[in-house]
């Protein structure tokens, strides 16, 4: 009898301590599913217009006119060549590559240091000084334009690619200490040491083990700047006065203020100005999110 019932025994015992998937209440299900189309319908809303510029690209004027389709009847190239070739947008494009890597480049060497200051060394006003630059997250860039345009004037670099960069890389100080800071300030206090105990110097440690640490947050740091500057009108409008200095942005408003707007050529360009930034948006997507993640964290 035991041999028989056991088994029993276990199975019912089995039964009762087997959790049971409960199925969601129906309130649930329907909050989720109206979530879900409201924000597929948000996604199409902001798509739509990048959607009618690449398709306004590859039209004609005529067909962009007469609109009432997305898709192009008669796709073409001709638009995209033409506006590269007959507006000089290659010399534009070489401006535009200039200041936003020398920007970039500047924004990475200069913070990474400032920040590596911050997060280990001890000085004194380290902590006012550290929450100086925050308080500048919260000032305006353009309360900050007629000052520039003025200090450049007296500097002479006003109308220079130097103009523009030492001012974009000015104002990433703030989030660029924020976020490298954190980053730095989550690297484990040992490894500092060891490497001191092994003779090495604050630089070494600093190019050694930070900065190899800290990759995701350099990466982030080089996107969140290299996006803006290379996207930048405003100052670029005000300071540039000659043609051959002009960024893409300006070249864009060119296009606009003519007599008589060639709507296709004005959304081919505005793809060219486009395509750099998601290529490398894609490119650094991972770190860029893992950057964020670990500065958050810090």
């Amino acid at each position: 009898m035991t041999t028989v019932t056991a088994p029993a025994a276990g199975a019912a015992a089995t039964r009762t301590t087997a959790p049971r998937h409960r199925r969601a209440p129906a309130k649930v299900v329907l909050a989720r599913s109206v979530v879900g189309v409201l924000l597929a319908g948000y996604a199409v809303v902001s798509l739509y217009p990048f959607l009618w510029m690449v398709s306004a690209a590859f039209k004609t004027q005529e067909e962009v006119i007469r609109g009432g389709h997305l898709i192009p009847r008669d796709p073409t190239f001709a638009t995209i060549l033409d506006t590269w070739a007959q507006l000089h947008f290659f010399d534009y494009f070489l401006n535009s590559l200039k200041v936003t890597a020398l920007t970039t480049l500047g924004v990475v060497v200069v913070y990474s240091a400032a920040s590596y200051a911050f997060a280990v060394l001890r000085f004194p006003g380290r902590q006012a000084f550290f929450r100086l630059f925050l308080v500048l997250l919260f000032v305006p860039g353009v309360v900050t334009l007629l000052p520039i345009v003025l200090l450049e004037n007296q500097m002479g670099i006003l109308g220079t690619h130097l103009g523009l960069i030492l001012p974009f890389v000015n104002g990433t100080a703030p989030l660029s200490i924020l976020l490298l800071t954190n980053s730095f300030r989550s690297v484990p206090d040992e490894l500092r040491d060891a490497a001191r105990v092994d003779g090495a110097g604050e630089l070494r440690i600093f190019t050694r083990i930070y900065l190899p640490l800290a990759r995701p947050a350099l990466i982030t740091i080089a996107l969140l700047t290299a996006i803006p500057t290379w996207n930048e009108y405003l100052l670029s409008r005000v300071s540039l006065n000659d043609p051959a200095m002009f960024t893409l942005p300006i070249a864009l408003q060119q296009l606009q203020s003519s007599n008589v707007v060639q709507y296709n050529q004005l959304m081919a360009g505005a793809l060219i100005v486009v395509i750099p930034v998601i290529i490398l948006f894609l490119a650094t997507q991972r770190y860029f999110v893992n950057g964020l993640a670990g500065a958050v964290k810090g």
